[in-house]
């Protein structure tokens, strides 16, 4: 959900980092699943990894044209769109990823680009949770 707080656009995101060791063997489909993981786009629950299928189909779908369709990525994965779409609304939800109309985009038009822009978002979130705590922590302290 977008929402206009102060003058500034805020997403409602879930952003989760996973402190996971980076494996021993380095290669693209390794560091791949490594970088999901620690952004917590693939959950236990995912045995099949279709999260991240959904996500490098549509990396692969972007580097030709900027959007995609949920149609377009079932088709290539041969799943049904509503799988396609319960992964892509959780990488919505993430910052990864982006919708406009019925296209899926990937934010900043690359993963570097998008990693920095959530970074962004995080660090938005803690400044404001800082705020909030030294508020509290006056306030907790006087009484």
């Amino acid at each position: 959900m977008v929402h206009v707080h102060r003058g500034v656009i805020m997403i409602d995101q879930r952003i989760s980092l996973r402190a996971v060791e980076r494996p021993p063997a380095h290669g693209t489909e390794e560091d791949f699943s490594w970088f999901c993981e620690s952004l917590g786009l693939t959950h236990g629950r995912d045995l099949d990894t279709t999260a991240e299928r959904v996500v490098l189909q549509i990396l692969e779908e972007v580097a030709e044209e900027p959007g995609v369709s949920s149609a377009r990525i079932a088709e290539r994965l041969a799943i049904t769109p509503g799988r396609v779409n319960h992964h892509v609304r959780n990488l919505v939800a993430t910052g990864l990823l982006y919708r406009r109309k019925k296209l899926i985009y990937l934010r900043g038009g690359s993963l570097a680009a998008a990693v920095v822009e959530m970074k962004k978002d995080a660090d938005r979130i803690f400044d404001e949770l800082h705020v909030i705590a030294e508020v509290l922590d006056r306030e907790i302290v006087r009484h």
